[in-house]
């Protein structure tokens, strides 16, 4: 039981991660114009109110590129990677 316990929580928290990363690289993308550390700022704002802790936070051009990460417990941390970027419109 503790075992299937432990792997839902690390499941759980592996989804927090990747769902936090990907709104706070979008939300970094959305102020890119307004540079890192603004952008950044957003990120960080999105993370914290996520549940997790902004472990890294760059652009890339006009890319943004975080990692988060989500504790579970006394059992560890999963982390979550995105990037999000302007969108191109062809045609």
């Amino acid at each position: 039981m503790t075992a299937v316990l432990w792997f839902a929580s690390a499941v759980v928290a592996r989804h927090q991660a990747e769902g936090a990363a990907d709104l706070a690289a979008l939300a970094a993308a959305v102020t890119v114009a307004d540079g890192e550390r603004a952008a950044c700022a957003e990120a960080r704002w999105v993370v914290e109110r996520m549940g997790g802790v902004l472990r890294s936070c760059r652009l890339s051009g006009w890319d943004a590129l975080v990692e988060v990460v989500v504790a579970f417990g006394p059992f560890g941390s999963a982390a979550g990677r995105a990037r999000a970027g302007p969108v191109e419109f062809n045609g």
